[in-house]
């Protein structure tokens, strides 16, 4: 046997069957990932519904708050105009209690 056929047979027996097992292991890890893979996906996909689960709920909560926002700010301005109602009819009550009183003090002088 030669020095080129022992080299033949030196790869059969050892090298070949280590990249046989080599191959397998590797074919068994990219299973593993493409798995692991999936799996990832599904819960990335899990979460992302609740994010838009949450979107959702915030888009009608600022929704809400606005409404209210705009009503208390309704409310708010009819306060502001029964205020300044009540506060004219105040005076303008003061003015005619002042002026009965200044009437009544003329008609007891000149009785």
């Amino acid at each position: 046997m030669g020095f080129v056929e022992e080299g033949r047979q030196l790869i059969q027996d050892f090298v070949t069957p280590e990249i046989r097992s080599l191959d397998a292991r590797l074919t068994a890890v990219e299973k593993r990932l493409e798995s692991l893979d999936a799996t990832v996906e599904k819960r990335f996909d899990s979460v992302d519904k609740r994010f838009d689960s949450c979107d959702r709920r915030f888009d009608s909560l600022e929704s809400k708050m606005e409404r209210n926002q705009s009503q208390v700010l309704e409310t708010l301005h009819r306060m502001e105009k029964t205020t300044a109602i009540f506060w004219s009819a105040s005076h303008a009550l003061k003015a005619s209690c002042r002026t009965s009183r200044s009437l009544k003090r003329e008609a007891e002088i000149t009785h």
